[in-house]
C-alpha cells in the first residue's frame, strides 16, 4: 500500500507529514535547514496530527535553533588555495595538473595535492576527491564494524557508504545492513566511530529510546559530546 503524502502549518513551520503502516508517531527535525517531518499511522486525523505538534514546538524550535546557529564552511568551487577537510584537519588544495590517472595525496599536513589531467572543470575535481574520501572510509569502517559486533553480539550483514542529505548514517533493522555518510570523511575519527555505533546499535534496539541511549552510554560513555561535536560545523 503507498504511503500518504502532505504537508501542515502549525506556527510558522512547515510540517511533511507521511501517513504509512506504522504503530506509532515518529517526529524529526533534520540539518542543514532544519526540514521538519512527522510519519504517523494511516488512522491519524490530520487534527490530531496537528495537536501532537503543538505539544513538541518547544522541541522542534530548539533543535531548528541549534541547525541555523550551525558554522556552515561556503560551496567548494575546487580551486587552487581553497580549503578542505580531512578528518578533521584542514588542508590547502593544491591542483597538479597532468596527463596520468588523477590522484589526491596528503603532503606535509598542511596541502591535499590534487592531481587532474590539463582543463579538468570543477565537477570532474570534485568527483576525485569524493572518490577518494570514499576509498579512505571503506578502508576504516570493517575494523570498526567488526569492532562493535564483537561489543554488541550482533552481525552486520552489509554495509556501504553514499551522499546522504539528511542522515550521518541509517540502519535497515531487517535486512541487517548499514549505510554510512561520505560527508564522515571529513569529520574526525571518532565522530565516524560514534556513527558506527550507533547505527549498529539499532540491531539491539530499533528506536532511540531510553534502552537505546542506554546501550550508547554502556559503550561508548562520550556519545553525546561526540554526537554534539558532529552537528557542530558543516563542512
Amino acid at each position: 500500500m503507498s504511503t500518504e503524502k502532505f504537508q501542515i502549518q502549525v506556527s510558522d513551520i512547515n510540517v511533511d507529514v507521511i501517513k504509512k503502516d506504522i504503530k506509532n508517531i515518529h517526529l524529526a527535525v533534520y540539518p542543514p535547514s532544519g526540514r521538519v517531518r512527522l510519519s504517523s499511522p494511516r488512522s491519524m486525523k490530520t487534527e490530531s496530527l496537528r495537536l501532537f505538534v503543538i505539544s513538541k514546538l518547544g522541541w522542534i524550535k530548539k533543535h531548528i535553533r541549534k541547525m541555523n546557529a550551525q558554522v556552515r564552511v561556503p560551496d567548494r568551487e575546487y580551486i587552487q588555495g581553497e580549503s578542505h577537510w580531512v578528518q578533521g584537519q584542514r588542508y590547502l588544495l593544491n591542483i597538479i595538473e597532468e596527463e596520468a590517472p588523477p590522484k589526491v595525496k596528503i603532503r606535509n599536513k598542511k596541502y591535499l595535492d590534487l592531481y587532474v589531467r590539463p582543463g579538468s572543470d570543477k565537477s570532474k575535481r570534485e568527483e576525485v576527491i569524493k572518490e577518494w574520501y570514499r576509498g579512505m572510509l571503506k578502508e576504516q569502517i570493517p575494523a570498526l564494524i567488526e569492532k562493535w559486533e564483537n561489543e554488541l553480539s550482533v552481525t552486520v550483514q552489509d554495509w556501504g557508504v553514499k551522499q546522504m542529505k539528511t542522515k550521518w548514517g541509517s540502519c535497515n533493522i531487517h535486512a541487517k545492513r548499514i549505510w554510512l555518510n561520505l560527508e564522515l570523511a571529513k569529520k574526525p575519527k571518532p565522530l565516524l566511530d560514534y556513527v558506527v555505533l550507533h547505527e549498529i546499535a539499532h540491531l539491539k534496539e530499533r528506536l532511540h529510546n531510553d534502552r537505546y541511549k542506554g546501550i550508547l552510554t554502556k559503550h561508548m560513555p562520550s556519545w553525546k559530546s561526540r554526537q554534539d561535536e558532529l552537528n557542530k560545523i558543516v563542512y
